[in-house]
């Protein structure tokens, strides 16, 4: 039995029917979440020590390794029974995404560091890092992961894609049983 099937089974019912409802946006979450500890693993590594005087471009590695990572489990979990396209053109889409995803999780980090000088020695060492963060890797990130959902189901992994692929993981158990 898959993880996700043990998980559902001890769930109630009602929420469970919720749950299997929205098992993309679910996935989704869980891939985000997995790539949020990543993207601020990284951050704070690079902005703690080799990029401390550059906070944007620290973010910025820190999300394109998180986004690799992202691509991955996006395909080979979240988005599996959608999409259909050639490999190389399906990572591209997802790349070309997930770029602009990175312009968006940028701004209100870059707004707050230059354009509301939330940053030493206007402010003290603690509000410049919890502004960071907020901006950062809350708001900026809420805003990129709601275009990433829209975008990955629209362009990289649209479900008319997926039928196919659907039908044959619907018919695998039946010819192997």
């Amino acid at each position: 039995m898959a993880v996700v099937e043990t998980v559902l089974a001890r769930v109630p019912a009602p929420l469970r029917s919720l749950l299997v409802r929205h098992r993309e946006l679910l996935k989704f979450a869980v891939v985000g979440s997995t790539t949020f500890v990543v993207d601020n693993g990284v951050w704070y590594l690079l902005k703690l020590t080799v990029l401390d005087t550059k906070p944007t471009t620290a973010k910025a590695i820190a999300i394109i390794v998180a986004t690799i990572a992202s691509y991955v489990l996006n395909r080979e979990w979240s988005f599996r029974t959608r999409g259909g396209r050639e490999r190389a053109h399906e990572a591209t889409l997802f790349f070309l995404v997930s770029g602009v995803a990175i312009a968006i999780n940028l701004v209100p980090l870059y707004t707050s560091r230059y354009v509301l000088d939330l940053e030493v020695p206007h402010v003290s060492l603690l509000v410049q890092e919890v502004a960071d963060f907020t901006s950062g890797s809350i708001i900026g990130m809420l805003l990129a992961m709601a275009f990433r959902f829209w975008g990955f189901r629209r362009w990289v992994f649209p479900d008319e894609l997926g039928h196919h692929r659907r039908d044959t993981t619907a018919e695998e158990p039946a010819r192997s049983g």
